[in-house]
């Protein structure tokens, strides 16, 4: 038991990885990713999450022999169910896995273009050392110019200028975590300028130790610069918090004011893929608190 809880501590993002590989090695038929992402939901759910955007990592499975339809129709099924049995409504982000080639992920941008109705995003994910944006360039470019929206993971480990490149190269519309944005403040100005989305994940960045211990976390720096951010589960079975732990756990940690926990909400909703008719309702439910 000892042993198992070791490899759950992490020193660094590549540590989880090596756990995480090995864990999904347990999802093989259609129906292991409906149930994994039933329950998922199902915890979402108790939360009150109302709307959900999710990553997959389909070269995960496919890697090993998974259907690459197993995954993506498995995962719908369970979103479907959840949106007829709660009304919790989501999109769906493919990741690239950028320790692996371009070609590998152009290979997953043609095996996602029959399901390009169910999948809402192209984002980039995995070891960030290294393996810089302008590495997926073109696969980029040929996922905008088939509808998908593009994202990516920049600036959790990986400098400033990871987070500069996936705006500049990729033409990303959100970036997931850019901690480290804050240490560019050229770069911080355009964001906050522009409004990209932040979406920020406390317990992940603590468990992953790009942050010492939550009282330091760039969250509320990011606040007082004007710049959307949001607040985000991150693997919540690894890193030991779904979206309300990360809520609570920042607001105890920096001091915010209810005020700013409902503006972190708010940018929720503002920064998401639904209907601008969609975000109707939640946000007025938020403007009453």
């Amino acid at each position: 038991m000892e042993e198992l809880r070791a490899a759950y501590r992490f020193s660094n993002l590549q540590d989880f990885l090596d756990v995480y590989y090995a864990g999904a090695s347990v999802l093989l038929e259609r129906r292991d990713f409906r149930d994994l992402t039933l329950a998922y939901l199902e915890r979402a759910h108790a939360d009150n999450v109302r709307h959900a955007e999710i990553f997959f990592d389909p070269q995960t499975h496919t890697a090993r022999g998974v259907p690459f339809g197993a995954v993506v129709e498995g995962i719908c099924e369970a979103l479907d169910e959840a949106r007829a049995r709660f009304g919790l409504t989501s999109r769906l982000i493919l990741c690239f896995l950028r320790h692996l080639d371009e070609a590998a992920a152009f290979d997953t941008l043609d095996a996602a273009m029959p399901y390009r109705d169910r999948i809402a995003g192209v984002g980039l994910d995995s070891a960030e050392r290294g393996n810089p944006p302008r590495k997926f360039a073109r696969v980029f470019r040929r996922a905008r110019e088939a509808g998908f929206v593009p994202v990516a993971h920049a600036g959790e480990e990986g400098p400033a200028a990871y987070v500069r490149e996936a705006l500049d190269v990729l033409r990303v519309t959100r970036i997931d975590h850019g901690n480290s944005a804050l240490d560019d403040p050229e770069l911080v100005a355009e964001l906050a300028a522009r409004q990209v989305p932040l979406t920020v994940c406390p317990l992940s960045n603590l468990r992953l130790c790009v942050v010492d211990d939550l009282a330091s976390h760039p969250l509320r720096r990011m606040l007082e610069r004007g710049l959307l951010v949001t607040v985000n589960s991150d693997d919540p079975a690894y890193f030991g918090g779904y979206v309300n732990d990360n809520y609570v756990a920042v607001a105890e940690a920096l001091g915010l004011s209810a005020a700013e926990l409902v503006r972190l909400a708010r940018n929720s909703f503002e920064a998401s893929w639904l209907d601008v008719a969609d975000r109707g309702k939640p946000l007025k439910e938020l403007a009453g608190l």
